[in-house]
């Protein structure tokens, strides 16, 4: 009987889904051209591995780097000036809002990535008081640097010496950089890179936390979404499982760091924040924040940092004479140290063009406007800048913008960078990273010094990537690699 009465229930769902989305289609975007089409078809996977890369061909084409995805209520965009338009010029007409809060409100919460407003701003200026301080820094590069030293190093170290064994990078750099912000924010450690490589039930439940979430704005209705949550069922009811399983996360660290008092005693950021409010759902928020930021966006980058340097011996070796020079065969000992090596900044920040961690991003018109590209949008629209497409535009890069070349970065063997409009990675304008300088740390120290050490290749070597569905861009198949020891350590 209970059987029955679940299929009956399952039965009814889908077809109020059904009726919801037919409804949504007569009255709202009727729409039979080429590319939303394509899109609700999903015929452009025949031509095409990722989504990121049709996107990228139809603006390639697009006269004017803007598209239309009709059936998204979406416009996309490539153009660097309608990018400054929206991050800067007028900021105020382009908020997160409500449309992108209600997709991500479960998992984010009021956190710094899913407001506007006043939670935006006061937040904002917590965070740029905090990170900026020089303490705040040094603690960053130490809590980096231990966790490379007495658990990245040894663990890749031990698995070199394995014979034929293969090893999944992207897995042990999402470990690294989930034990480094655990470190860093909470003052908690995971231990995810333990030699043994235990399965974190934390890191599992935000890794399903994050796909499904996005998976929500890939919709044609939100309707469709929101049905399914409010009976419980399918995608909304794992997603409200992991969200429990990551909640009670938060609710602990945070019980912990009361327990400890008062934040002056340690150098922990949410022990900072915790001086300000005691709003523990507040609170809650800024502690997923703080996990996606940190976690995410630094493996995914050092995956596809790694992918494309397993292919260039001669960026490599240009890496290893710069920290020679640098660091006169000692180890990496500073901040300062760490500036100076231009060439690598350099590699970071073309390897993050090619691959950038979060492929777009999305806001929502608030009155009816008209981009410096022509573009009319109406008000209520979802407007978008495309990172992936940007970085593969000639327009911007030149004939050779899919060459992986470090050298257009630098300008007499130093680090330049012309406009952040051009390469919104770290975001630009009043949204601008602010974790930035900490990811630079984490990427550079960690390209080092696994380059000083060993030798890199892909156990497969022809296979592009492909990529899953999440807020932050993570290779399908992982990264495969072999690792072997260096004769000489770091020389």
């Amino acid at each position: 009987m209970a059987i029955e009465d679940a299929s009956i229930l399952m039965v009814f769902i889908l077809f109020i889904s059904f009726i919801c989305t037919f409804i949504f289609y007569k009255t709202k975007v009727l729409c039979r051209c080429k590319i939303c089409h394509a899109y609700i078809t999903s015929s452009w996977s025949f031509e095409f591995d990722n989504l990121c890369d049709w996107y990228t061909h139809l603006l390639q084409n697009s006269p004017t780097k803007t598209i239309h995805i009709h059936v998204l209520h979406n416009t996309i965009t490539s153009d660097h000036q309608n990018v400054e338009y929206m991050l800067k010029t007028r900021f105020e007409n382009y908020p997160k809002g409500k449309a992108f809060s209600a997709i991500l409100g479960d998992f984010l919460g009021r956190g710094i990535f899913n407001v506007d407003g006043e939670y935006w701003r006061f937040q904002r200026k917590m965070a740029t008081l905090e990170l900026g301080k020089m303490s705040m820094k040094s603690h960053a590069f130490e809590v980096v640097n231990y966790e490379i030293d007495h658990r990245l190093i040894p663990l890749i170290s031990a698995f070199s010496r394995k014979e034929h064994g293969v090893l999944d990078f992207q897995d042990v750099f999402r470990r690294f950089s989930f034990d480094v912000i655990c470190k860093f924010s909470f003052g908690y450690d995971p231990k995810c890179l333990h030699e043994s490589l235990p399965m974190s039930e934390l890191a599992i439940a935000f890794d399903l936390a994050s796909q499904l979430s996005a998976q929500r704005a890939m919709t044609t209705s939100p309707l469709v979404w929101k049905i399914k949550r409010l009976f419980n069922v399918g995608s909304e009811k794992r997603l409200k499982e992991s969200i429990k399983m990551v909640n009670k996360f938060a609710q602990e660290v945070i019980r912990q760091r009361n327990k400890l008092g008062c934040c002056s005693n340690h150098e922990d950021l949410l022990s900072r924040f915790m001086d300000k409010t005691k709003d523990p759902i507040y609170l809650r928020d800024i502690v997923i924040s703080f996990l996606l930021a940190g976690r995410d966006t630094v493996a995914s980058s050092l995956t596809g940092l790694f992918w494309l340097l397993a292919q260039q011996p001669e960026v490599v070796a240009a890496i290893r004479a710069e920290a020679l020079m640098v660091t006169q065969h000692e180890s990496l000992t500073s901040l300062e140290q760490l500036h100076q090596l231009h060439y690598l900044q350099a590699v970071v920040y073309e390897g993050m063009r090619l691959f950038p961690p979060i492929q777009f991003n999305s806001k929502f018109c608030q009155h009816d406007d008209t981009l410096p590209d022509g573009t009319f949008v109406k008000k209520g629209t979802r407007v978008t800048y495309h990172s992936y497409a940007m970085g593969r535009m000639e327009t911007i890069w030149g004939p050779d913008c899919l060459v992986f070349k470090p050298e257009r970065w630098l300008k007499d063997g130093v680090f330049y960078q012309e406009t952040p409009f051009m390469y919104p990675v770290f975001q630009a304008g009043y949204r601008m990273c602010l974790g930035k300088e900490m990811a630079l740390v984490e990427l550079k120290s960690v390209i080092l010094s696994l380059l000083q050490r060993f030798d890199i290749e892909l156990a497969h070597p022809s296979r592009a990537p492909r990529f899953s569905p999440g807020l932050t861009a993570t290779f399908r198949d992982g990264l495969p690699v072999r690792v072997s020891e260096r004769s000489g350590g770091q020389t």
